[in-house]
């Protein structure tokens, strides 16, 4: 039993900075492959699921949400129900958001289906599992409150604010490696600026983990941006206004 114990306390808090590392390497090598950004993350997590859930259970909101374990992706995949939204909806902007880039939920769900990642989640609580694959699943939506792209800078500062959000070593160790490429190959453009606006969003907005999205994509996005704390990435937008060219130069 305390072998037992022990173990899991390990797989629980282990770190594998080699995985991490040859993963990172394949991602450099084709930025496209997003199975490698979910080897990064299991490979450098540790307890930041553990850390996740004790501070949903620290809120009303919180463990109500842990409780019912709603089931964002068939809202999210349900493309009928979507379209029939407001055009000014959250639902109706996440539609939007992924067709035009050919995308989906259950595309995010396969991208991390990984053997590693099945064998740390037999130690995981059922609320650790529900969570971390809510993380996984809010992904785009994330894409949508923020305003970020999926074009490699929207991308970047997009993890900034996932990462200042849910604290994960895996997701500062991709930033932090982009951040060095970008001030190496193209050091006219300081990205810094831009993955330090990400981080302030974060801080400011209302953590995404904590909100019962299934029950929010009907309402204007506009207007649930605004109570929720969410600001506009004004240098990423006008980049991507005056400098659209530098989105991709790295």
């Amino acid at each position: 039993m305390i072998m037992k114990r022990l173990r899991s306390l390990w797989l629980r808090n282990q770190i594998k900075p080699l995985s991490a590392w040859r993963a990172m390497r394949e991602l450099l090598r084709n930025p496209d492959d997003t199975t490698q950004v979910f080897h990064i993350i299991e490979a450098l997590k540790g307890d930041s699921l553990g850390s996740a859930v004790r501070r949903l259970r620290a809120t009303e909101r919180g463990r109500a949400l842990l409780h019912k374990k709603p089931d964002i992706v068939s809202k999210l995949n349900d493309c009928e129900w979507l379209l029939s939204l407001p055009a000014n909806s959250i639902g109706r902007a996440y539609y939007d958001f992924v067709h035009a880039e050919d995308l989906s939920a259950y595309g995010l769900i396969a991208s991390s289906d990984t053997s590693a990642r099945d064998d740390i989640y037999r130690v995981l609580s059922e609320d650790e599992i529900w969570l971390a694959d809510r993380l996984r699943d809010i992904h785009d939506l994330q894409h949508v409150m923020t305003d970020y792209g999926r074009d490699p800078v929207g991308e970047l500062s997009l993890l900034s604010f996932m990462k200042t959000q849910t604290p994960n070593r895996g997701i500062s160790f991709i930033v932090w490696i982009a951040k060095w490429k970008y001030l190496r190959e193209v050091p006219q453009f300081d990205v810094r600026s831009l993955i330090r606006e990400g981080a302030q969003i974060a801080q400011q907005a209302i953590w995404m983990a904590e909100i019962e999205w299934e029950e929010r994509l009907a309402e204007p996005i506009d207007a649930v941006r605004a109570e929720l704390g969410f600001q506009p990435p004004h240098q990423y937008q006008r980049l991507r206004e005056q400098a659209p060219q530098l989105l991709f130069a790295a």
